[in-house]
C-alpha cells in the first residue's frame, strides 16, 4: 500500500467494471447530472480491458441479438433519450435504413458498435487498462486499490457498484490450451491459426455452440465439424410474448418477494427461454445443411447426440478425444485439430474484491451474497456507504441478472438508491436493517 499513490478526491460512486451494465449506469448518472445540475453525481469506473468491448470474441459475422433493440442502454427506462439504439442509428445515418430491415433484432456486431458509440460519449468518467485488485473500507469512505500500467494508485469513494461481468465456464477437470479454446475467445484465436483444421469438435447444446459450430463449418470448407452434446438435438429457445414476461421489469419483484422454493420452480419453468437453448432458425438450418450433405454422400458436420466426452488427450497441435454415446455405452476415439468449450459462462466471484469486507456481508445457505431489491449487498456489520451488484444476483433477482433485458432499468434503480441514500445519510449499517 505505502508504494500506491494516493488520490485525494472522494468519488461519490466507484464502478468496478465497464460492460454494458455499468455503461448504463453511467448513461443514468449522466442524464441525472444533465438535469440536476444542483445535485450532480461525481461517478468514476474503472475497466482492465485497454478499450470498451464486449465478448468480442464471439462477434461472429451475421449472428443477431436475441434481445430486442428497444431494450437497450436506456429506452425502458428513458425512452427520450438521446443514448438510445435508434439515436445510435439517427447519428450514424442508417436510421431509415433499419427500418426498412423490418427487424427487432439488430447483428451482434451492429449493437456492439452501438455500446462502442455510447461508451465514447463517456470517456471522461471511464478508465480503462486499470485494474481493481483491492476495496477496503477506511473511516467515511471506501479505498480502492487501482493497478495501471504496472503502477499502482489508491481511490476514494462512498459507495461502490461491481459489475465484475462473466468468465468461461468449462466442464471439470478441463484444460485449454493451443487447440482447445472456450468459445469466448473463439474469433481471436482463430485468426492465430496457420492452416486449417481437418476437424473440429465443439462441445455444448446452447445458442452459442450451435454458433460456433455453424461458424466453423462455414469457414473451413474442407473440415469435418463434430458437434457434441448430451440432448438427442438442439432444443428451440421459447421466445413467444407470454414466456417473455419473465424478462418484463415486473418480474424481477415478483421474484425478489417470492419465496425459495417459488423461485426454483420459476427458474425451472423458464430455463428454456434462455440456458441450454438454440434459435429455431438456426436449428433448422443446421439440420438442412447435414441432410444435404448426407443426400450427396459427403458428411462434413456430424451430430453426436446423446454424447459426452469421457477422455481428453490434450497435443499442441490438438486433441484426442474420446466420446461415448451415452445410449449403449460405445465410445469412439476422434483426432481434433481443434476443440471448443461452448459450455456457456458464470459470474465472476465478487468475493476476491471484497477482501475484509466479506465478513460484514450476509451469505445464504448455499454461499451466495444476500442482496437487497436496489441490488444493495446486505450488510452485518457497519460500512461506510453501499456496495452494489451488477450481475451475480440471479438467486436474489432472477433470470435477467446477467442479461442486457433488464439492464437500463437496474441502471435507473441503483440510481435512485444512490440519490435517495445521498439524501438521507447514514452509515450502510443502519440500512441493511431496514
Amino acid at each position: 500500500m505505502s508504494a500506491a499513490l494516493n488520490q485525494e478526491k472522494v468519488h461519490d460512486v466507484l464502478g468496478i467494471g465497464f460492460g454494458p451494465s455499468n455503461l448504463a449506469l453511467a448513461i443514468a448518472l449522466e442524464e441525472h447530472n444533465r438535469n440536476d445540475g444542483n445535485d450532480p453525481v461525481d461517478a468514476v469506473f474503472f475497466e482492465r480491458q485497454a478499450s470498451f468491448g464486449w465478448h468480442r470474441g464471439m462477434l461472429i459475422e451475421g449472428t443477431t441479438m436475441q434481445v430486442s433493440y428497444l431494450k437497450d442502454l436506456v429506452t425502458m427506462r428513458n425512452p427520450a433519450s438521446d443514448f438510445s439504439f435508434l439515436s445510435y442509428l439517427h447519428d450514424k445515418g442508417r436510421l431509415a435504413d433499419f427500418i426498412n430491415h423490418k427487424t427487432m433484432f439488430p447483428t451482434r456486431v451492429e449493437y456492439h458498435d452501438y455500446l462502442e458509440w455510447a461508451a465514447g460519449r463517456l470517456e471522461d468518467v471511464v478508465r480503462y487498462d486499470s485494474e481493481v485488485v483491492e476495496v477496503h473500507p477506511v473511516e467515511e469512505h471506501y479505498e480502492v486499490v487501482v493497478r495501471h500500467g504496472g503502477q499502482l494508485a489508491v481511490h476514494k469513494a462512498r459507495n461502490i457498484v461491481m459489475a465484475v461481468g462473466l468468465e468461461a465456464s468449462v466442464p471439470e477437470g478441463a484444460e485449454l490450451g493451443e487447440r482447445v479454446w472456450h468459445n469466448l475467445d473463439l474469433m481471436h484465436r482463430v485468426q492465430e491459426l496457420t492452416e486449417e483444421p481437418k476437424r473440429c469438435l465443439v462441445v455444448g447444446a446452447g445458442q452459442s455452440a450451435a454458433e460456433v459450430t455453424d461458424y466453423l463449418h462455414r469457414t473451413f470448407s474442407d473440415a469435418e465439424v463434430c458437434a457434441v452434446f448430451g440432448r438427442y438435438g438442439y432444443s428451440p429457445a421459447d421466445d413467444s410474448p407470454f414466456a417473455n414476461r419473465i424478462f418484463d421489469p415486473q418480474a424481477v419483484d415478483d421474484f425478489y418477494a417470492s419465496s425459495p422454493e417459488v423461485r426454483a420452480k420459476l427458474m425451472d419453468y423458464h430455463r428454456n427461454t434462455n440456458y441450454s437453448v438454440v434459435d429455431l432458425e438456426l436449428i433448422e438450418e443446421l439440420y438442412a445443411r447435414a441432410y444435404q450433405e448426407k443426400v450427396r454422400g459427403a458428411e462434413r458436420l456430424r451430430i453426436l447426440n446423446a454424447s459426452r466426452l469421457v477422455d481428453v488427450d490434450t497435443r499442441p497441435d490438438g486433441a484426442k478425444v474420446t466420446v461415448e454415446f451415452q445410449p449403449t455405452g460405445e465410445r469412439s476415439v476422434l483426432d481434433a485439430d481443434l476443440l471448443v468449450y461452448a459450455t456457456g459462462c458464470r459470474p465472476r466471484d465478487p468475493y476476491t474484491l471484497l477482501g475484509e469486507m466479506a465478513r460484514h456481508c450476509e451469505w445464504d445457505e448455499q454461499g451466495s451474497l444476500q442482496v437487497e431489491r436496489d441490488y444493495r449487498v446486505r450488510t452485518t456489520g457497519e460500512l461506510p456507504g453501499a456496495i452494489y451488484l451488477q450481475g451475480g444476483t440471479e438467486h436474489t433477482h432472477g433470470i435477467t441478472s446477467s442479461l442486457l433485458s433488464n439492464g437500463a432499468v437496474r441502471a435507473g434503480e441503483i440510481r435512485d438508491s444512490l440519490l435517495t441514500r445521498r439524501k438521507t445519510p447514514t452509515r450502510d449499517y443502519a440500512l441493511s436493517r431496514n
